[in-house]
């Protein structure tokens, strides 16, 4: 995103540069000169909109697919499925709690549940198993 900021920002003062350089020849009366530079401004402007294309809209890179079949053989509810995606971020049971309007006890059960379905004793060893089974 800096690389882009940057490469944006340099032709933006190429093209200021020109415009100015451009009233400067206006002035003296230099015409031949004025073409030069419009050219020149124009390949900049398409050279900013070929960089703009190629780095602002890449494709989505390859997420791993989630595996549908997985989670329901593990009988994994819905909401067990939100708090596990929100463990593998990290959160703790208030924050998970805050963000699905749950209390902090609700949630112990839900991580509880997950743990002993998926065979784990710690909550980042259930998010190892989840990445194995490729269901987060």
């Amino acid at each position: 995103m800096k690389k882009t900021i940057l490469v944006f920002g340099l032709l933006i003062l190429a093209i200021l540069l020109l415009f100015q350089f451009s009233k400067y020849t206006l002035t003296t009366g230099d015409v031949r000169t004025e073409i030069v530079v419009s050219i020149i401004a124009l390949t900049f402007f398409l050279i900013g909109i070929y960089i703009n294309k190629k780095s602002l809209h890449k494709k989505a890179s390859n997420l791993p697919e989630i595996d549908e079949s997985k989670i329901k053989e593990l009988e994994l509810t819905t909401r067990e499925y939100e708090v596990l995606q929100y463990v593998s971020k990290g959160l703790s049971n208030k924050e998970i709690g805050e963000k699905l309007f749950l209390s902090e006890s609700t949630i112990k059960t839900h991580v509880s549940n997950l743990l002993i379905k998926l065979n784990a004793k710690r909550r980042t060893q259930a998010i190892q198993i989840a990445k194995s089974l490729k269901i987060i």
